[in-house]
């Protein structure tokens, strides 16, 4: 049974016969899929709570980025149009429309949820809702500890408008003089240093947002006068940066363009519907311009900062802990990478197999003395990266180690930077790639001396080498001795690091030479083998589908009668199931406990998918412009047959089977969620419970993973 609970529904419906949906509407279903998760009766409470502050991070970077960007083509005149036909100007009133039905939605859940947390002695409250001995603590919290780090700042001729931050929160207050009854405006901004909610001690937990205690206690503020009204704002900016071609220093580009961000336009100003008239009036005339979207709410502003409440410790209302498994081969190998990898190609699969294995890989290389050189991509490595360290490490004891760092990683510019200028410090040398193009890759390359000849070890991921994603990101590390890649992986870091384009790679695809031309050759195969009679079906797994072109490939396959079964966690431009266009493929989109970031192409081949036979790649790249014209991506075929059996036979299937966190899209653009099933599956619960294929070594011989079949379910 499916039931539909959740759509993108455009403004203007498109008609049945435009070939693709909106690429930035598509985003915003994807984010009310989110939003969904915080009202599933099932997860624990706290875990609801989480997805409520993730749709409204998500929300948050959606406007700085996109909207920002849509804003920036209305203001200069561009009159280009998306693929679906819409004006930037016609795109911004339609994600409008959309956002307050979402913020609206968002405010819903969070009523709910307080509700609920009440019962379970966890209390989101405001400064009107707490008894005398609460008030009495939070009012000495607020001398201690507010007082010394705000600064109430005067508004009038003599005190320019402050500047707000982006996503800053302040709070604006009426005041009147008592001795002379003289009106003043002051602005307090509240320091992101401070903890966004205040816990307030006691075996129930009271937590209370940072802007409702300044309101609560603005006397001690301004002392002589009277608070006859206050109103609380928050600010995003627009916080994409345009590099430009002609920078002659990269990195003083970036520290600049950082720094420029910060003072970006205002996208979006959210106010307190309660605030007082004086100070929205000034809030509207300094800060909001004529394409600044205003929004009045009488809930929560910045939704997204409900992650520190998510913190509280009550394991009962969380997930149970999940502690991923260490890949048993290389246990058997007494922790020896290379010793696994030599043996035969590898691919763990996280966050169920532990992320402790990549980091194993490159410190075993710092420390091993065979070891003459690492070269290694980093595109987002988080602001703890035991990575970092390792390539530090290897540096030190004399090892050639060459990091390609990616300035370019929104949002983490700044600590790229730092990483940057720590791995230079060690001897490391340090590229920053191609100017225009980012290079998204994740790829090592350890390169041993063994037996007078060097040996080469590879290790291509899906995902970053990030420590906390890989923790919460569905994603592949596969590792091989194959020559073959070794000898392509050197051909990616001479492009990368001197431009040096490959003539030729032997199994490596990359982006944006042949990665695309590869694709289109193995869909065109599959087109080939149906109007021959042969069985043909594509399936692919990824995180978005917008480029038209790859989409009217997909389309030609279906109308010559491929079967096209498309995994898209989030963006879809492609209108499946339509008569003549796309009767032949499906879509679905997995939201849950952990975020599906995996990519993965397999085409039949000429046989019943899924078969042994068939071909399966794994990349880092999704089926997005950017992704095949404008950055540096991999796709790795995978020819191992107990690795291919993994990526195939049982993550691939596995998700095609998932029916407790599938949505399944429709060809008017209407997401339904799968309610129930004969064969209810979890998909994660599946690899949380049983262990993958390829990292198991001896122990895969002695049974314990359970078969799937796609027609029966789990067997």
């Amino acid at each position: 049974m499916i039931s539909a609970v959740s759509s993108f529904d455009p403004v203007e419906r498109p008609d049945i016969n435009d070939r693709f949906f909106n690429r930035e509407l598509s985003w915003l279903s994807f984010n009310e899929r989110v939003l969904a998760e915080a009202t599933r009766p099932s997860y624990p409470l706290l875990e609801r709570l989480r997805f409520l502050a993730i749709s409204g991070s998500n929300l948050d970077e959606f406007m700085m980025i996109r909207v920002a960007g849509l804003s920036g083509q209305v203001r200069s005149g561009v009159d280009e149009v998306s693929i679906d036909g819409k004006t930037p100007q016609q795109q911004v009133a339609a994600i409008r429309a959309k956002i307050g039905e979402l913020v609206d939605m968002q405010q819903r859940a969070l009523a709910e949820l307080r509700a609920l947390l009440d019962n379970q002695g966890i209390h989101i409250v405001d400064e009107r809702h707490m008894d005398s001995q609460a008030t009495a603590w939070l009012r000495q919290y607020f001398i201690d500890y507010v007082v010394p780090v705000v600064t109430p700042q005067a508004i009038d001729p003599a005190h320019p408008f402050p500047f707000v931050a982006n996503q800053g929160i302040g709070v604006l207050f009426s005041l009147r003089r008592v001795r002379d009854d003289a009106r003043l405006v002051e602005m307090v901004l509240i320091p992101s240093a401070i903890p966004r909610f205040v816990r307030i001690p006691g075996e129930e937990a009271t937590y209370v947002s940072i802007e409702s205690v300044i309101c609560r206690f603005a006397d001690l503020l301004f002392p002589g006068f009277q608070v006859e009204g206050d109103g609380v704002f928050r600010v995003l900016r627009d916080s994409d940066i345009e590099l430009e071609e002609e920078a002659e220093d990269l990195v003083r580009y970036f520290r600049t363009a950082i720094q420029r961000r910060r003072r970006g336009r205002v996208i979006l100003m959210e106010i307190d519907r309660d605030c007082a008239p004086e100070a929205e009036a000034i809030l509207r005339e300094q800060l909001a311009l004529p394409d600044t979207l205003v929004n009045k709410t009488d809930g929560m502003l910045g939704i997204g900062g409900l992650a520190g409440v998510v913190e509280e410790d009550r394991p009962d209302l969380k997930f149970e802990p999940f502690n991923p498994r260490y890949p048993e081969r290389i246990l058997e190998h007494d922790g020896d990478c290379f010793a696994a990898i030599r043996e035969k190609d590898m691919i763990i699969h996280h966050p169920y197999e532990s992320f402790e294995a990549v980091v194993d890989f490159i410190r075993q290389a710092a420390k091993d003395p065979s070891v003459v050189s690492i070269k290694q991509t980093l595109y987002r490595a988080g602001n703890q990266s035991s990575i970092i360290a390792a390539l530090i490490a290897a540096a030190e004891s004399g090892k050639s180690v060459t990091a390609v760092v990616e300035l370019k990683a929104r949002f983490d510019e700044e600590q790229n930077l730092h990483w940057a200028a720590e791995l230079e410090r060690a001897g490391v040398q340090v590229i920053y790639g191609f100017i225009d193009w980012k290079t998204h890759a994740k790829v090592s390359m350890i390169v041993r001396r063994e037996e007078q000849a060097y040996r080469t070890y590879c290790h291509f991921g899906t995902g970053n080498y990030h420590p906390l994603t890989a923790r919460i990101y569905t994603d592949f590390s596969f590792f091989t001795a194959d020559e073959s890649l070794a000898r392509d992986a050197v051909k990616l870091f001479n492009f990368i690091t001197g431009y040096v384009e490959p003539q030729r790679t032997e199994q490596l695809s990359i982006s944006p030479i042949n990665l695309r031309e590869t694709l289109y050759g193995l869909i065109d195969k599959e087109i080939a083998n149906a109007e021959a009679g042969k069985p043909a079906a594509i399936w692919a797994k990824l995180n978005s589908l917008t480029d038209s072109d790859m989409i009217d490939r997909l389309y030609e396959a279906s109308r010559a009668g491929v079967e096209i079964r498309l995994v898209v966690r989030g963006i879809c431009c492609l209108r499946p199931a339509v008569p003549g266009l796309s009767e032949t493929i499906s879509v679905k989109s997995i939201v849950g406990r952990f975020l599906e970031h995996a990519r993965i192409w397999a085409f039949a081949n000429g046989h019943a998918l899924p078969s042994r036979r068939a071909k399966v790649y794994i990349s880092s790249a999704d089926a997005m412009s950017r992704n095949l014209d404008r950055r540096v991506e991999t796709l790795v075929p995978i020819r191992n047959p107990t690795v291919h059996d993994q990526i195939l036979d049982q993550v691939m299937v596995a998700n095609l089977l998932d029916t407790e966190q599938s949505w399944v899209l429709d060809s008017s653009g209407h997401y339904h969620r799968i309610e129930s099933s004969d064969h209810p599956f979890n998909c994660h619960r599946y690899f949380m419970t049983n262990p993958s294929l390829s990292g198991r070594g001896a122990a895969l011989s002695r049974g314990g993973v359970p078969r799937l079949d796609l027609r029966r379910g789990r067997e």
